[in-house]
C-alpha cells in the first residue's frame, strides 16, 4: 500500500479510483474498465508530474522523510559486493543507528558508513531512526582510521534528523565525539565521497560528509537544523517550519548554487520511493563518477582539498 504525503491528497485519490476500477473488473469478469482506469492513470501522471515541477522546500523536506524511500541498508545491499560489517568502537558498544564495513564497489574496495532509519517500527526502534549516539561517531572514526591504513576510499551515506540529543548520549559525549569525526574526515589521506540520500541534519551529518565531493538527490535536505526546530527557536512556534524550511535554504538546489553540495543526483518522477531501483542505480554511478574524479591525487592533496573546500564554503552563491 503507498503511502502518500499530505499534499498528494489529491493523487490519492485519483490512484485510488484506479486501483478500485481494476479491483472490481478483478472480480467481475466481464467488466472492461481499461478505457476509464487508463484515462485516470493519465490524469494523475499529470497531476504528478506538476505537483513535483514546483515543490516548496518544507514539501522536500517532506519527500526527504517519505518512510518508503530507500535507506542506508538498501544502498548497500543494492551497490555493494562483498560488504562485511564491522561494530563496535572499542570503548562502549555498537550503535545500530550506524551501519560500516568493508565492501567492493564495481570490484574496488571501499569502506562505507552510512546511518539506518530502519522500515517499519521495530527496526526503526532498533537504529533509533538514524539519530547516532557517540559510540556511533566514535565507531565512523575507528573505520575510517582503518581506511586510511589500508588505503581505502571511504563512502558515507547521509540520512539522519541528526544526532541523538538524550541524556545517555550528552554523558558520553556527543559533541565531543561528533568534533572527533568531523576532524577525522578532515585528516585521512584517501578519497571522501558523501551522498545525502535523505535528511542530513545539524552535526549528525557533517561528522560524515567532510568530503571531498558531497552529493544530494534531488529531493534530499541538509541544514544545520531541522525547520521545526529553527522555527520554535526563532519564534517560539514549531507550526512556522514551512517559513523555516524556506529560510534555512535546505534543498540540493540551493546548496548545489552556495558550492556546500557538488553535485545533485536526479530522483524519479515522484521521488526515490516511486523507482528506487532507478534511484539506486544513479546513486551507484554517481558515486563511481565522484572517486574516479579523485583517483591520482596524493594523500596531501586529499586533505588539503578537502580543507580547502570547507573553508571557502559558503562564499559561493551569496548574492544569489
Amino acid at each position: 500500500m503507498t503511502h502518500y504525503l499530505d499534499f498528494e491528497k489529491p493523487l490519492a485519490e485519483i490512484e485510488g479510483k484506479a486501483e478500485e476500477l481494476r479491483s472490481m473488473a478483478r472480480d467481475n469478469e466481464e467488466m472492461d474498465v481499461t478505457a476509464e482506469a487508463a484515462a485516470l492513470d493519465q490524469k494523475a501522471a499529470t497531476l504528478l508530474k506538476d505537483m513535483y515541477s514546483k515543490l516548496t522546500p518544507w514539501r522536500k523536506c517532506q519527500v526527504a522523510r517519505h518512510p518508503e524511500r530507500p535507506h542506508c541498508k538498501d544502498y548497500i545491499e543494492a551497490l555493494f559486493t562483498e560488504f562485511t560489517p564491522l561494530a563496535g568502537d572499542r570503548g562502549f558498544a555498537d550503535d545500530d543507528a550506524v551501519m560500516g564495513g568493508l565492501a567492493r564497489l564495481d570490484d574496488r574496495p571501499v569502506m562505507v558508513i552510512g546511518h539506518e532509519k530502519g522500515h517499519d517500527t521495530t527496526s526503526r526502534i532498533q537504529h533509533n531512526f538514524g539519530m547516532a549516539r557517540p559510540e556511533g561517531y566514535r565507531k565512523a572514526v575507528r573505520l575510517m582510521d582503518m581506511a586510511d591504513r589500508f588505503g581505502l576510499p571511504v563512502v558515507t551515506l547521509i540520512d539522519t534528523p541528526g544526532a541523538y540529543p538524550g541524556k545517555g548520549a550528552e554523558e558520553r559525549g556527543q559533541s565531543e565525539a561528533i568534533a572527533r569525526s568531523t576532524e577525522k574526515c578532515l585528516q585521512i589521506g584517501v578519497p571522501l565521497v558523501s551522498v545525502v540520500i535523505g535528511e542530513g541534519g545539524s552535526g549528525g551529518a557533517v561528522a560524515f560528509a567532510t568530503a571531498n565531493r558531497v552529493a544530494m538527490l534531488e529531493h534530499a535536505v541538509y541544514s544545520v537544523i531541522s525547520p521545526e526546530g529553527c522555527a520554535s527557536i526563532l519564534w517560539k512556534d514549531a507550526d512556522k517550519m514551512r517559513e523555516a524550511a524556506e529560510a534555512l535554504r535546505l534543498t540540493a538546489q540551493d546548496l548545489h548554487q552556495l558550492g556546500v553540495c557538488d553535485r545533485v543526483i536526479p530522483e524519479p518522477l515522484g521521488g526515490a520511493h516511486r523507482d528506487p531501483k532507478l534511484t539506486l542505480t544513479a546513486v551507484r554511478d554517481a558515486i563511481s563518477g565522484l572517486i574516479s574524479d579523485l583517483d591520482g591525487q596524493s594523500p596531501a592533496d586529499l586533505v588539503r582539498m578537502r580543507r580547502e573546500k570547507f573553508l571557502n564554503m559558503g562564499s559561493k552563491g551569496l548574492t544569489a
